[in-house]
């Protein structure tokens, strides 16, 4: 598979990163996270990819049925959905889409969709032990497991965001700060607000550095600079991360949002199905058995993109 996709895999990373500094050295990385996730994934996932295989787009079988809950408004946290598998076969539910479980400030969450932790399940869903035990009790019946991952964007009590914030140059590249507000003015010409009474603006001063940070969606909600090709390759080892735990499909939140361009909407811009398809190429390599489903909502006219064009289509 790697052979195969190699060349594929190249050319679109140099679509997005011919000429950043270090771009070499970052696709190498990328080498690296690909064949560590392969290595990493447990023989009874690997089993199941295979399985999936002998059936082409496994994912649109007219016998999968799926439900989409809040663990926590449904039963609490992920030990009692474990119990909960007899009741969703007698209903004929044979597919869960987890809504968001990550970490997430308690007042500044999002719905789960501001993530200050990746690899952490909030403390209020379980652990993510308790994950990995109810995606293998699933996959020993046959279920199938979608979760959310939030590509556009971090809490700003994310890691790389807290760093940010004390000074470290490194990861203010992770995102987009600017020292005054002068090319936040000449984004906010083209952008639109996306939460005009609740959140105007797409800029947000930081005091700690006495910095303007991007946040299109809330003002603790930090764009990622997917201009930075270390951003791309950070993310990608979270993909492999959530696909290794079992996950079936990854919805992809808010894939239009992710490459911004000064002059521009910053939103369904090419780059930004070229990382989609970057991404979709890397997961065949690794992990062929997940799936992924972007959230594209989107005017009619832009939607048709999102299911490929050209020689991707």
């Amino acid at each position: 598979r790697f052979m195969a996709n190699a060349a594929v895999i190249f050319d679109l990373y140099m679509r997005l990163y011919e000429h950043p500094p270090k771009s070499e050295q970052n696709f190498h990385e990328l080498i690296q996270v690909i064949l560590k996730a392969h290595i990493n994934r447990s023989t009874a996932l690997r089993e199941r990819d295979l399985q999936k295989n002998e059936t082409d787009h496994w994912f649109l079988s007219n016998e999968i049925t799926g439900m989409s809950l809040y663990v926590d408004r449904f039963c609490g946290n992920l030990q009692k959905l474990e119990t909960t598998l007899d009741y969703f076969e007698k209903l004929g539910v044979n597919f869960l889409h987890l809504m968001p479980m990550f970490e997430s400030p308690e007042n500044e969450s999002d719905g789960g969709y501001a993530v200050s932790d990746f690899r952490k399940v909030d403390k209020r869903f379980g652990s993510l032990d308790d994950l990995r035990r109810l995606q293998e009790k699933m996959r020993k019946r046959n279920f199938y497991l979608m979760l959310d991952i939030v590509l556009n964007h971090t809490s700003q009590q994310h890691e790389w965001a807290q760093k940010a914030k004390g000074g470290d140059r490194h990861y203010q590249d992770y995102y987009y700060f600017y020292n005054d507000r002068s090319l936040p003015d000449q984004y906010d010409q083209t952008m639109p607000d996306i939460f005009p009474e609740s959140s105007p603006g797409n800029f947000t001063h930081i005091p700690e550095c006495n910095k303007w940070v991007m946040t299109v969606f809330h003002n603790y909600q930090w764009d990622l600079n997917y201009n930075n090709p270390k951003v791309f390759v950070e993310m990608m080892d979270t993909i492999f991360f959530y696909a290794n735990l079992g996950v079936d499909i990854l919805r992809i939140d808010a894939p239009a949002f992710i490459w911004k361009q000064l002059g521009t909407t910053c939103q369904n811009l090419p780059q930004a199905h070229t990382i989609l398809r970057l991404i979709k190429q890397c997961v065949q390599v690794a992990t062929p058995g997940m799936a992924l489903l972007g959230e594209a909502i989107v005017a009619p006219k832009d939607i048709m993109p999102y299911f490929g064009t050209g020689e991707f289509t």
